[in-house]
């Protein structure tokens, strides 16, 4: 019989505890270098769901995340980014919701896997035209490529990281662009018809606790060296480029 704990199908108890303590981990990890967390999560969250549910499962998750810390932080906000940002995700949202079912995610995680370290290793790349058209392209992009993948922060936060000198603005801007970027997948799912109501129990058990790793994170985050921070953002994203080549170059076949 397949396991059940507080009707969430196909969770015991300790997969319930072991994805709401996880979800502390990612948070504190996103608040505090200001990217991985949610590719983190998906990547352990992928262990239990099919696709099918664990896009839209994931995207909830990280919505109730990307937004309390996007609230907390809120004064560190480049606000400025988030309104042609939010006209690009619109696009993106409703680009992609029509192929979801169809498209293999394999080609699109090497070239988020590629992305990642070219932004990582060469900057420049992430100040591309005026600050308002260059968020308002990746509204477009980040929202499609979120469709199938999920976990775009990464490849968002070179561009976040190159609009602002001060490590503080980078956590929660990313946050607060992620969070339009999971409000237009999810109405995109909702099109397309897409649900995760039989999972409310843990959704709200994982934001819960995110939310108390978003707090700790951030405290952390004001303790520590600008260029610490510079130095670690680039090595995770580095390490997260590598990965998603792995894993792609894996489901591929090449060895």
């Amino acid at each position: 019989m397949e396991a059940s704990f507080l009707g969430v199908p196909g969770v015991d108890t300790w997969v319930f505890g072991g994805l709401a303590a996880f979800s502390f981990v990612t948070a504190f990890v996103t608040s505090t270098v200001g990217t991985a967390g949610g590719l983190i999560l998906l990547a352990v969250m992928a262990i239990w769901f099919p696709p099918s549910v664990l896009i839209p499962l994931h995207t909830v998750v990280m919505l109730g995340s990307s937004s309390s810390l996007a609230v907390m932080r809120w004064r560190y906000v480049l606000r400025g980014t988030l309104l042609p940002f939010s006209l690009g995700a619109v696009v993106g949202a409703l680009a992609g919701a029509q192929i979801f079912v169809t498209l293999s995610a394999v080609v699109l995680q090497g070239i988020l896997g590629v992305s990642i370290l070219a932004l990582a290793w060469i900057p420049k790349f992430t100040q591309f035209g005026p600050e308002r058209g260059r968020f308002a392209v990746l509204g477009v992009v980040m929202t499609f490529l979120g469709i199938f993948v999920s976990a775009t922060g990464s490849l968002l936060a070179p561009f976040v990281a190159g609009a602002t000198e001060d490590r503080r603005h980078m956590p929660p801007t990313l946050s607060i662009l992620m969070t339009v970027v999971h409000i237009a997948k999810l109405a995109a799912f909702g099109a397309v018809g897409l649900g995760v109501g039989a999972y409310l129990p843990l959704i709200g058990a994982m934001i819960a606790v995110s939310i108390l790793g978003n707090f700790v994170g951030s405290r952390t985050l004001d303790r520590v060296p600008e260029r610490t921070f510079r130095i670690a953002l680039q090595v995770v994203l580095t390490g997260l480029g590598l990965r998603l080549l792995w894993v792609t170059a894996a489901e591929a076949g090449l060895f």
